[in-house]
């Protein structure tokens, strides 16, 4: 594999053990701490002054237009398909039904692949091909392959994509389109990592699951900066986030702290409380917050129309309860009928239709709102990660309930 000495545009200066924080290098490939066997975080020169002035190219509508502040070294190695700077849109029907101030919902799922996975992928194969990687596999619920697959196919990579027998023919044929080699799993995206493992015994492959290498959280961040950019370097009161494996959730906090160091945000400024919104039938991230188990590493999940939300053990919970604690957040869980009951509203009242994940995000707010842990007067934010278009085969028929 290549070792990178220089660099061009990135302020990319190591990497970080999630867990105790020991430095490894940035400059040759990577997967998890080799300390702890956990998370590798991207850390920047930030000690010199930088303005958004600085860093943002305002000609360059997607997530590179933050490129000094991501870890790609060279622009030969950018594997692209203009991904980012999606639509942050008012919800005006649905604020004013529900006597809201201010309803957000931004747009992942105006991604060139259909979701927010087309950011972390994009970033993953760039770094990928710099690095001198031949080839890519991944275990994935649906959207994560696909956007693999994509980009591979744009670089010249081979990819190999393994994802539960279950998941929507949309997902399975897109992949085979894009020329991936596919393997179909009976179970959920942990049974699929370990037919990963069996694959790539040799290690011919670089591992793109979440958070096994440190750049898709990278890509991911991008949608924090883009929330704070659009929104005049303000901040919404509330966010709701789908976490899944949680790399987004964890991408935009990371964004958020990013911005307080480099004085685009105050430091003291009240950042948002996130909500994590997890499939009732596999929540382990609202279990283990709730104390019903120490952590997810035996939790077992069942299925979910919202099929980015069926990861029953996400390697990122630490990072994830962290953030929680941190915003004064918290982590909820929504059955499929309510996620259906969110796209039914969305789709009827604003015109949108959103995944499974961005229905339960709606589902979530309204469930809030009635307890009082949102107030009607704070500015709520929806992160929709994907496009229902895919997930026909989960809600065919559903549409009047």
């Amino acid at each position: 594999m290549t070792t990178l000495e220089t660099t061009t545009h990135s302020r990319l200066h190591a990497l970080h053990c999630a867990a105790c924080h020991a430095p490894h290098d940035a400059f040759t490939l990577q997967y998890v701490s080799t300390c702890c066997a956990q998370p590798l975080l991207a850390r920047y020169d930030l000690t010199a002054p930088l303005t958004p002035a600085d860093v943002i190219n305002p000609t360059d509508n997607s997530m590179w237009r933050y490129r000094a502040l991501l870890p790609l070294l060279d622009d030969a190695n950018l594997v692209t398909l203009g991904e980012g700077w999606t639509p942050l849109l008012p919800l005006p029907r649905l604020a004013a039904r529900h006597g809201l101030r201010s309803l957000l919902l931004k747009d992942e799922g105006q991604n060139p692949t259909g979701s927010f996975k087309a950011r972390g992928l994009s970033m993953a194969v760039s770094k990928a091909k710099e690095l001198g990687v031949t080839g890519c596999i991944i275990p994935t619920a649906g959207n994560a392959g696909v956007a693999l697959a994509a980009y591979c196919a744009r670089a010249g990579l081979r990819c190999v994509v393994v994802m539960p027998r279950h998941t929507p023919t949309a997902f399975k044929e897109e992949c085979y389109w894009y020329g991936a080699e596919v393997h179909l799993v009976d179970g959920l995206i942990n049974d699929c990592a370990t037919r990963v493992r069996e694959l790539n015994a040799a290690g011919e492959l670089l591992d793109v699951s979440t958070l096994k290498e440190p750049y898709r959280l990278e890509g991911k961040k991008t949608m924090g900066y883009e929330l704070a950019e659009q929104l005049n370097w303000t901040l919404p009161d509330v966010l709701l986030y789908p976490a899944g494996g949680g790399t987004g959730l964890i991408g935009i906090w990371k964004a958020l702290r990013e911005m307080q160091e480099l004085g685009w945000l105050p430091r003291h400024a009240k950042l948002p409380r996130m909500i994590a919104v997890q499939a009732a039938s596999c929540c382990p991230l609202v279990e283990t917050r709730a104390g019903r188990q120490p952590n997810c590493h035996a939790y077992v999940g069942q299925p979910s129309i919202a099929n980015g939300l069926a990861v029953p053990r996400p390697l990122g919970e630490p990072l994830m309860l962290d953030v929680l604690d941190e915003s004064n957040g918290l982590a909820l869980a929504i059955t499929d009928e309510q996620m259906l009951a969110g796209m039914r509203e969305l789709s009827h009242l604003e015109g949108l239709f959103v995944a499974p994940e961005g229905g339960a995000l709606w589902s979530a707010a309204l469930q809030l709102l009635h307890t009082g842990q949102i107030r009607p007067e704070e500015q709520i934010l929806l992160l929709n990660t994907g496009s229902a278009q895919k997930y026909l085969d989960n809600v065919l028929g559903r549409a009047n309930g």
